[in-house]
């Protein structure tokens, strides 16, 4: 039986198992990093939690026999990227990562880009007052030196201390919707839009909201793909690579 390992927690991690789910002859294991309370589960066999840096993860690439990985990971998942490189070169292992699109501005839209959370909150306060963070709970930290700005931060699960002097934790999932993003746009004042090129379709919807209310938008730019690690946009490009490579699948 072959064995792969998908780094999930995604979406598009998610597809990829329902995909593969129930191949003769396949096992694929997906672990979630474990930092969502309640996360959706893949299907088939899940791990939950860290690996131990890339030696660890190689540990157990070897000790489950596992024949190829795909890093289907968040596009600001960097740290996790870069031990799976680490630890499929170690171990010879073949690595894909499956990386949605990012976002790309249109008529109408008011960007600003910055490379970092750090940077995006050195634009403040002079750009924005009710600020809406769309960052995760992870990042929030980032902003908790800025004073004179009102933030609402939209995750999952609450983000942990430090916190922004004026600050309100707004507690939601996605898919949203074009109108539910005008009307909390609205409902809360929100005259900046702070949010991470994470892509996909589940999340967008607060850009078209802001394009359409004519608000700026702060975009902290993703971090690069690991080097000489081969890149695909969706599932299907996923499984093309899974058999035209021989690997599982």
């Amino acid at each position: 039986m072959r064995h792969l390992l998908i780094l999930g927690g995604t979406t598009e991690g998610r597809a990829l198992a329902a995909a593969l789910d129930g191949r003769a002859g396949l096992r694929v294991t997906s672990s979630l990093a474990g930092r969502v309370a309640r996360p959706r589960l893949p299907a088939g066999e899940v791990r939950i939690g860290g690996f131990g840096g890339p030696d660890g993860l190689a540990a157990w690439l070897r000790a489950e026999g596992v024949d190829a990985v795909v890093d289907a990971t968040h596009p600001f998942a960097a740290r996790i990227s870069g031990n799976a490189a680490l630890a499929a070169a170690a171990t010879g292992v073949p690595l894909l990562v499956l990386r949605r699109p990012g976002f790309a501005p249109v008529d109408g839209d008011r960007w600003l880009t910055a490379p970092s959370l750090a940077a995006a909150a050195e634009l403040l306060p002079r750009r924005g007052e009710q600020v809406l963070l769309t960052i995760g709970r992870q990042g929030v930290a980032a902003f908790a030196h800025v004073d004179g700005v009102h933030f609402v931060a939209r995750s999952v699960d609450p983000p942990e201390p430090p916190l922004p002097p004026s600050f309100e934790v707004l507690l939601d999932r996605g898919p949203f919707t074009l109108e539910g993003e005008e009307a909390l746009l609205r409902a809360r004042g929100i005259d900046l839009l702070v949010t991470k090129d994470s892509g996909g379709a589940a999340t967008a919807p607060k850009l078209a909201a802001a394009r359409g209310l004519r608000l700026p938008v702060i975009v902290v730019q993703r971090p690069p793909a690991p080097d000489g690690v081969p890149v695909v946009p969706d599932v299907e490009g996923a499984l093309r690579w899974l058999e035209q490579s021989g690997r599982p699948g």
